[in-house]
């Protein structure tokens, strides 16, 4: 099964990630992290399809693929 970890600390909720997603399953948490920003989470981690372009889109590298 798929993992996608992301690090909430280095997380900036720009939500590129969210953009790039194909099965839509990232989205930007209500609650702020520790430098205030909303981290992005997933929703549905069993329909992650593993193409990655949530991790290369990251500019804070703060998503990282478990396969």
């Amino acid at each position: 099964m798929a993992k996608v970890v992301i690090n909430e600390t280095l997380c900036k909720g720009c939500s590129l990630c969210v953009s790039v997603c194909p099965v839509q399953i990232l989205t930007l948490k209500q609650d702020l992290n520790a430098e205030g920003y909303h981290p992005v989470s997933v929703t549905e981690m069993e329909k992650c399809t593993l193409c990655l372009s949530c991790a290369l889109m990251c500019p804070d590298t703060a998503i990282e693929i478990w396969r």
